[in-house]
């Protein structure tokens, strides 16, 4: 592992798969220009908005956003993570799939969102997610990336579940991707202290791309995209616009931390 640059993509996506995926290579190529090598993509970024309308056209969402992705890595000659597209499942419905590709274009490893968001807030608003998305079974893979360290994958409601974070630490994870389109309501409260808890408590870097603002009448999502370093230190914060979060990440610093900290060592449950 050396240090590199990596970015956090904070795109406001809506129920238009075209205009998603132009927004998402501008920032990928904004990313690419200030130097990231790690570009990582929030969930849903290439549809967000019309739930009914993402089963319908499951199909070509999910080649559409293979392609794209495989393409931009391509020619960005990045390593690129695709937050989270539909992928059709069987009853009908759709698997919340993330995606890391490699510059070649080639895929390294997927991961099928296992927690998901059925819940009512109090702001009234009401999430089923499990009406169209079908539950992976499998625990995330780490992905050992001879340059950018050992990632860890997740999705979104992921982050309040801190087992599978440990899961992913105890195979040697050393940066932990979680990809979201947090609600505005639950982001304000819970969000930036989720991702410095999953990073302290791992000793991990946590990069967490990230939707913003509104995506239909209804549908809001909190933003500030973050980076945090194995500390819980915030080193970039997307704020509440279209843009990114970048910053350095540091082997020396995981080992420092690892070394001032050397909670993982002293697991007694495992």
């Amino acid at each position: 592992m050396k240090a590199y640059l990596a970015a956090a993509v904070q795109m406001t996506s809506v129920p238009n798969l075209d205009k998603n995926l132009a927004q998402a290579e501008e920032l990928i190529d904004l990313a690419v220009r200030q130097g990231a090598e790690l570009v990582t993509l929030p969930e849903n970024f290439s549809f967000l908005g019309d739930e009914a309308a993402k089963v319908a056209q499951a199909d070509t969402l999910c080649q559409a956003s293979e392609v794209f992705l495989k393409t931009m890595a391509r020619r960005y000659q990045v390593t690129l993570l695709g937050g989270g597209y539909p992928v059709p499942a069987k009853e009908g419905k759709v698997l919340n799939t993330a995606l890391l590709v490699s510059p070649d274009g080639e895929e390294l490893m997927r991961y099928e969102k296992v927690h998901l968001f059925d819940v009512n807030l109090p702001d009234g608003n009401t999430y089923r997610e499990s009406s169209i998305v079908l539950s992976g079974h499998r625990l995330p893979d780490v992905y050992p990336a001879k340059d950018l360290g050992i990632l860890g994958m997740s999705v979104c409601y992921d982050v309040r579940f801190p087992e599978l974070y440990r899961h992913l630490s105890q195979m040697g994870a050393e940066v932990l991707v979680i990809p979201a389109a947090f609600t505005a309501f639950t982001g304000k409260d819970h969000w930036q202290v989720l991702l410095q808890a999953r990073a302290i408590e791992n000793t991990c870097y946590v990069i967490a791309p990230a939707q913003t603002g509104f995506h239909n009448a209804r549908r809001q999502s909190h933003g500030h995209a973050l980076i945090v370093d194995p500390w819980g230190v915030v080193l970039a914060d997307a704020g509440t616009e279209p843009g990114i979060a970048i910053a350095e990440i540091t082997p020396s610093r995981i080992s420092q931390v690892r070394r001032q900290m050397p909670s993982l060592t002293h697991r007694v449950f495992i």
